[in-house]
């Protein structure tokens, strides 16, 4: 058993054998959102062609290596020293496109009450976020 952390969200998979994160492919498509198709992994109108000749390297038995495939997409990947648990993280050129982009992603925090608020609650209010790190 491993667990994935990804943008969106934290998800558990059976680890299958073998070198990098092999999970079963209908995991990642409801973990992650990716689909294998004929033109390659593709999640909504974005698709990633496996290179020609080296498909077994990221699909074998109805299995996904998720690690060499999102390093395929540029992205980078890190994991505990068990494998237990692994990290999906977006691309510097994702990421640097958002930050540019002046939109804040939306999130969900409790107040001290418990009650949840959405960042997309407060649309076209201004509102003040206060944050604190340990680190």
């Amino acid at each position: 058993m491993a667990t994935v952390i990804s943008e969106t969200g934290r998800f558990d998979v059976e680890q299958q054998s073998g070198e990098g994160l092999w999970v079963d492919a209908s995991k990642v498509s409801s973990g992650l959102g990716w689909e294998m198709k004929p033109e390659g992994f593709c999640k909504g109108n974005v698709c990633v062609p496996l290179p020609a000749g080296r498909e077994a390297e990221f699909v074998r038995d109805g299995s996904v290596n998720l690690s060499s495939l999102w390093e395929h997409m540029g992205k980078p990947v890190a994991r505990s020293a068990d494998a237990d648990v692994w990290s999906l993280g977006e691309s510097a050129e994702d990421r640097n496109a958002q930050m540019l982009s002046l939109q804040a992603p939306d999130f969900e925090l409790p107040d001290f009450s418990g009650k949840l608020h959405r960042l997309t609650d407060y649309r076209r209010q201004k509102i003040l976020l206060i944050t604190w790190a340990s680190w």
